[in-house]
């Protein structure tokens, strides 16, 4: 029997072949199924796609289909007047008659589909970049919405340099359907990740303090491969441009994979999580450096999957069990020791990450809480 009708809006088509962004709606929209609410997905293209937007179209809906979600998207394009696998009438029936629309990043922002939602709630997967954006007046991100959700877990709680923004913010956990990632075997001992290099963001200037991105986390530890005897491979996002930084990686023995091959859609990435010993997790600088209490989407899949997590410390500690299953970091000799940590019991951290993942990141237990603290039964 379903509760109703969830509306979840994102921007699934304009990464074609990235299998990690794939499950970041995935997640929301299996997991929502599993609560007995029927689930619609409603993307957009940017008006410079729309020229040739085959590739996009044909990625966009083979991922739904192979989750059977091939009839719950629909695609606005050339400014929201044309629509894929949909008309416009019924997605505005669709937004109207939903209990809530549930707006990643606020990427749909067409007034008249937003106009109708009962309840429109802005879910923000990037703390800190919209908030200091607003803040220092480069970008309105949070207009139009009735309800703010976060996963920076510690916006708003002392020590979290994120501005609120005058918002009274929700925070949330990543849900991971654990039936979608089941426990397999370990057969590898290499330490692995899927990863940007810089991401589409440039630094984020804020209150006197540059926020940087993952590259100027990543710099301070290539030294992990030399100094702890153990494999590393990298499914790394970086940009050819980045000479200095590739001879950097390949001379400090990090073995790099392109991720469009390894993890190109959900499954060969699903694959590709299983494949590995356990996640090296390093942050943003911006994540860290504001103790936002981001945690990857990634890292959570990883858990689930009974893989250890390797993390760095972007406030964690002030809401995560740590020490089994999933480690966290602040320096190098910190890496290093929960490296080794990990290299010594594998399947001891494999039970832990699992157990993790069932506790916090479940999405029965997550949207429940989140659906909760939205009033919405």
């Amino acid at each position: 029997m379903q509760n109703g009708t969830i509306v979840v809006g994102g921007s699934l088509a304009q990464r074609p072949g990235h299998g990690g962004h794939a499950w970041v709606f995935l997640n929301y929209l299996l997991g929502l199924q599993r609560l007995g609410w029927d689930v619609f997905f409603v993307d957009r293209l940017e008006p410079e796609m729309c020229a040739d937007m085959t590739t996009n179209v044909a990625w966009l809906r083979d991922v739904m289909a192979a989750f059977d979600l091939a009839e719950r998207w629909a695609l606005l394009y050339d400014g929201g007047r044309e629509v894929v696998n949909s008309t416009r009438v019924l997605v505005e029936q669709t937004v109207d008659n939903a209990t809530l629309f549930l707006n990643v990043m606020g990427y749909i922002d067409d007034e008249r589909v937003m106009a109708g939602a009962e309840r429109r709630v802005f879910l923000d997967i990037d703390p800190g970049f919209g908030q200091m954006w607003q803040a220092t007046g480069l970008q309105e991100m949070f207009v139009g919405h009735d309800d703010y959700v976060t996963i920076g877990e510690n916006i708003g709680a002392p020590g979290c340099t994120i501005p609120t923004c005058g918002v009274d913010w929700i925070t949330t956990k990543q849900p991971v359907v654990l039936g979608q990632w089941p426990v397999t075997p370990i057969s590898s001992t290499t330490f692995t990740s899927v990863v940007s290099w810089r991401g589409p963001f440039a630094p984020v200037e804020f209150e006197g303090e540059t926020y940087g991105l993952r590259v100027h986390e990543f710099r301070r530890f290539l030294e992990l491969p030399a100094k702890t005897g153990e494999p590393f491979e990298l499914a790394l996002d970086i940009h050819p441009d980045e000479a200095d930084d590739l001879v950097r990686l390949s001379e400090s023995a990090w073995n790099l994979v392109d991720p469009r091959v390894v993890a190109g859609d959900p499954h060969t990435y699903r694959d590709y999580v299983q494949r590995s010993g356990a996640e090296l997790m390093i942050a943003k600088n911006l994540y860290v450096r504001s103790r936002s209490g981001w945690f990857s989407d990634r890292s959570a899949c990883y858990l689930a999957a009974g893989r250890a997590v390797v993390a760095q410390n972007t406030g964690l500690d002030d809401w995560l069990p740590s020490g089994d299953g999933l480690l966290l970091f602040d320096s190098l000799d910190e890496a290093i020791d929960a490296v080794k940590a990990v290299a010594a019991d594998p399947r001891r951290h494999s039970r832990a990450a699992r157990e993790i993942a069932e506790a916090h990141f479940g999405s029965d237990v997550v949207l429940t809480r989140l659906l909760d603290r939205l009033s919405v039964s």
